[in-house]
């Protein structure tokens, strides 16, 4: 089996059903494994954070946010030169190092938490290099978006998506258990064994890269010079789209990161046991999102995704008010389970919304060149679906930080929350403006000469 595939036409219906389709799966599979790795090396320090405490450390609350929060903010950064490295090398090449690339922040992440006395500036950077896994996602995605017909992008995106996101429930459901048992030798007492949290995840890293060298592609049609994938940073709608993808992934990551820590500080007796439940409904729903969008149009769904995100927070507040009240922690958790499945639905809205309006324009731009305005569409849209999962990944960062600010002036989480009420207002406005107006893009397609400016 050749690694370069030269010959790819997966809109062609015949080329899909005797060759593409089987080709898509098989490349989606495996990038779904490598992603999947991505994001439990990426939202680890979510739960080793929680512990540390626990096994000896002596940190204050705010040093613990900055261990979760920073592997976001380095994650989102990241994501900018993975959108590009697809272009560049190949997907399955980039999937082989990035997938190897994560043996760093695991090994580290052993090195540093065996030692109670280790300086916090060197824990602070073994968290940094976890932001590896947080590139992942964006070569991930770019790269699958190419293996399958514009009229059927919605739902592979959302499980490619949600088979990483779903990584973060499983870190946060399988590394507290881990770290209850000892499974090297030396290790002695009660726990927590938070060396495991990082050895655990070494094989299945190099399983990993191993699948991804013998069993994915290579597709010629996803090469192309780094300034024309940059030439997506002139259009507006790269920017809007950017903003909307905080508003849904950057909350998803942000609360998967913070909740841990939210828990035990608001409701220590509940324990972290059910922190892996909001990542878990999130990630699930996120191909919803997409299937949801294939079929009444990406705008759409977003637009009323963020009113019931908003109606949501202000439940969360209410909780929280209310905390010493013995039904306060039960909807609370209930009224973060309804945040998260909006957060995996807004997910996969928006990122079906990004191929639909970069085809429309390309199609106002090349209308008389219908083959080349699906090409140049295919191109840019791929290439904003990195860039805006870079931009939307510092949610990651600002939400954890967010907490940690609100709760340093007014002593809890509260005034964060209505702060990200306003962002989420100022999202549904932008989407209803710039997209459900228009008939071309608040659809499931553009139509062939309807797409205007």
């Amino acid at each position: 089996m050749s690694s370069w595939i030269t010959d790819w036409r997966p809109d062609d219906e015949a080329f899909w059903r005797e060759r593409g389709e089987k080709i898509a799966r098989r490349n989606l599979a495996f990038s779904i494994f490598a992603e999947f790795l991505g994001f439990s090396v990426w939202l680890l320090w979510s739960i080793v954070a929680a512990n540390l405490n626990k096994a000896g450390f002596d940190y204050s609350v705010g040093q613990l946010f900055w261990l979760v929060s920073v592997p976001a903010l380095v994650g989102a950064t990241l994501r900018f030169p993975y959108t590009f490295a697809v272009a560049r090398f190949g997907g399955r090449n980039w999937t082989v190092v990035s997938a190897l690339l994560l043996l760093i922040p695991v090994v580290l992440l052993v090195v540093m938490v065996g030692d109670p006395s280790t300086p916090y500036g060197l824990m602070l950077l073994a968290a940094a290099t976890a932001g590896f896994g947080g590139g992942n996602f964006a070569s991930s995605m770019v790269n699958i978006s190419y293996f399958y017909p514009d009229e059927r992008k919605g739902f592979p995106l959302g499980l490619n998506a949600a088979g990483g996101n779903i990584g973060v429930a499983v870190v946060q459901a399988f590394v507290p258990l881990v770290i209850t048992v000892a499974i090297i030798g030396g290790q002695t007492g009660g726990g927590p064994f938070l060396v495991n949290a990082g050895l655990v995840w070494i094989p299945l890293i190099l399983l990993a890269a191993g699948c991804a060298w013998f069993f994915m592609n290579n597709l010629k049609v996803s090469t192309s010079e780094f300034r024309e994938q940059l030439s997506v940073a002139r259009h507006r709608h790269t920017w809007i789209m950017s903003v909307l993808y905080i508003g849904t992934f950057g909350s998803f990551i942000g609360y998967s990161g913070a909740l841990p820590i939210l828990l035990t500080l608001n409701f220590p007796d509940a324990g972290l046991k059910l922190a892996f439940l909001g990542a878990l409904v999130g990630s699930l729903a996120r191909p919803l999102g997409g299937l949801l969008s294939d079929r009444i149009g990406g705008a759409r769904v977003t637009l009323w995704n963020f009113g019931v995100m908003i109606l949501a927070a202000l439940g969360i507040i209410f909780c929280l008010e209310n905390k010493t009240e013995p039904w306060a922690f039960a909807a609370f958790l209930g009224m973060f389970m309804v945040l998260f499945v909006t957060t995996g639905i807004g997910n996969g809205s928006t990122f079906r919304m990004i191929p639909v309006i970069f085809r429309a324009e390309a199609l106002r731009r090349h209308g008389e060149d219908p083959e080349q305005a699906t090409r140049i569409g295919k191109r840019e849209g791929a290439a904003v679906l990195g860039v805006s999962s870079a931009i939307g990944a510092y949610g990651g960062f600002l939400i954890p930080q967010g907490f940690n600010l609100s709760r340093a002036a007014t002593g809890g989480p509260q005034a964060a929350l209505y702060a990200f009420i306003g962002f989420y207002l100022v999202c549904a406005a932008m989407t209803w403006w710039c997209y459900v107006r228009r008939r071309e893009v608040a659809g499931r397609r553009p139509v062939l000469g309807e797409a205007r400016a």
